[in-house]
């Protein structure tokens, strides 16, 4: 069996027997990897707190015929203050359990593990509006898979402009010529929240997001794009607060 090295983010773990546990991890080069911690649940076990979810690991595994098997693992960021608080750990679930399910195996995942790192950091450092961390990641898991929400210009002819009727299913804003009749438009503020959302600085999502109303609109065509666009697979955790 071929021993090798990677580096990812643990996305879930699972009881298996007395003393060990699977592991669900997003790793840069292999994509989804489910493997086997032998031992981990022992007192005094070589791996310690290492494999908790949300962890950023250095492991060394070795191939097996259904999971593979951690031999070594390293920790380069635990993320303990994501675990410990109740709202930023929602947060951080969702996040987990969407890449989750976007991560095929076998298959390099570099933008998608630096995508959720960057999310995760973002948690760490306890924004105001963790919701809008979240919306951020979620917004930009879509384009990572292959759906980029269009917009700066129309999705239906490519019109450029400011833009007030979004098409979940047009995949972005429609102009006013491609805009269905009876359209209704959006507030102005939730299309430039959607921009910070998707391109902005993470450090500024929370002055951005600062008007609650604004926020829960856009949040609400986050979810609608990311159930639409990738069939219900990466929804918003229900205890995720507002």
């Amino acid at each position: 069996m071929a021993l090798y090295r990677e580096q990812g983010v643990v996305l879930r773990t699972y009881k298996l027997g007395e003393t060990d546990r699977i592991v669900h991890l997003v790793t840069t080069g292999r994509g989804l990897v489910r493997a086997v911690a032998k031992g981990v649940r022992r007192p005094g076990s070589r791996f310690g707190g290492r494999l908790e979810p949300f962890s950023h690991v250095d492991l060394q595994l070795y191939e097996g015929r259904n999971l593979d098997v951690v031999t070594q693992a390293e920790l380069i960021t635990s993320f303990a203050r994501v675990r410990g608080d109740f709202a930023l750990s929602a947060c951080g679930s969702t996040m987990v359990e969407a890449a989750d399910r976007v991560a095929q195996p076998a298959e390099r995942s570099t933008r998608l593990v630096l995508l959720l790192l960057d999310g995760l950091r973002a948690l760490d450092r306890i924004p105001q509006h963790p919701s809008a961390t979240l919306d951020a990641y979620l917004l930009r898991l879509a384009s990572v898979a292959g759906y980029h929400p269009y917009l700066d210009a129309c999705a239906g002819c490519g019109a450029t402009g400011g833009h007030l009727v979004f098409s979940i299913a047009a995949g972005g804003v429609l102009c006013p010529r491609c805009a269905p009749p009876g359209s209704r438009g959006l507030d102005p503020a939730v299309p430039v929240l959607l921009d910070a959302l998707l391109d902005g600085d993470w450090r500024g999502l929370d002055a951005a997001a600062a008007d609650p109303r604004v926020r829960r609109a856009a949040a609400a065509l986050v979810n609608s794009f990311l159930i639409y666009h990738l069939g219900g697979r990466c929804g918003r955790g229900e205890l995720v607060p507002r």
